[in-house]
């Protein structure tokens, strides 16, 4: 049988690690800054691992992940800000509070009517401020395209949203005609932004389907990856180098790549 470990020894384990007398000099020279990173590089593992549907990878990095929180408690323990035991305490009294259809008298028969409980929830603990803009709660750390998602999600509860998503289309299709006016006689400055304004009209279009843009593009990078591969793969029975090929037999190989695929 493998030996169990409750929670409290990964705790002890990570206060241990940054024992000033006998820790580990790497874990000592960490500060919150420097291990954000790895904490983001974290989550991003897990989900790599949902996505190849690889549970022995997914357990290992749930494990990873599971360290990040017990870490940053830590370092917060040692200045007397808070430790694991009040974040686990939080996070617990919010899930009962925004879930009074589980542990109260509310009811909700649809994920509508959950959202709708949460976001009830979650405005009262905030507490009623006039001044607060409805784009608040949105961090800037999130991955660009994920932002973009919140922060026209957050407009749209006010209102700030299209009847339907061919407003989204129609704004899709002026801002490629701007993207071209830039690429003939604008600068870098205003091209780059044009390309923002694409991306951002692109991301607000998945959220109206109710498509996640960040796990959109991670899954076309995953398909781009494997067809240039089996690309790779195809031109190589025929040129020792891949810059050898032309253009054209390159864009053959890659139709091929993805027949291949539709036929599976």
């Amino acid at each position: 049988m493998p030996s169990k470990h409750p929670i409290d020894d990964l705790i002890a384990v990570m206060a241990a690690l940054r024992n000033p007398e006998n820790g580990c000099p790497w874990d000592l020279e960490q500060d919150f800054k420097s291990i954000a990173p790895y904490t983001i590089e974290e989550a991003y593992e897990v989900a790599d691992a949902i996505d190849r549907d690889d549970m022995k990878d997914l357990r290992e990095e749930l494990g990873d992940l599971l360290l990040q929180p017990i870490y940053h408690a830590q370092m917060a323990s040692e200045i007397k800000a808070f430790d694991i035991n009040d974040v686990i305490r939080d996070i617990t009294q919010k899930m009962i509070s925004r879930h009074p259809h589980v542990f109260a008298n509310e009811a909700a028969a649809t994920p509508e009517d959950v959202n709708k409980i949460w976001d009830e929830r979650k405005k009262a603990e905030k507490g009623a401020d006039n001044n607060q803009s409805a784009l608040n709660g949105v961090t800037k750390g999130l991955p660009a395209l994920l932002r973009a998602s919140k922060l026209t999600k957050k407009a749209a509860k006010v209102g700030f949203e299209w009847p339907s998503p061919e407003g989204a289309l129609n704004k899709l299709d002026e801002e490629l005609s701007e993207m071209r006016e830039a690429l003939k006689t604008g600068s870098l400055e205003q091209k780059a932004d044009e390309v923002g304004d694409l991306l951002f009209v692109i991301a607000n279009l998945a959220r109206m389907l109710g498509i996640n843009p960040e796990t959109a593009l991670r899954d076309c990078n995953n398909k781009f990856e494997r067809r240039f591969r089996g690309l790779e793969t195809e031109l190589k029975k025929s040129y020792e180098n891949l810059n050898d090929a032309s253009l054209e037999e390159m864009e053959a190989a890659w139709n091929k790549q993805k027949q291949k695929e539709r036929a599976a």
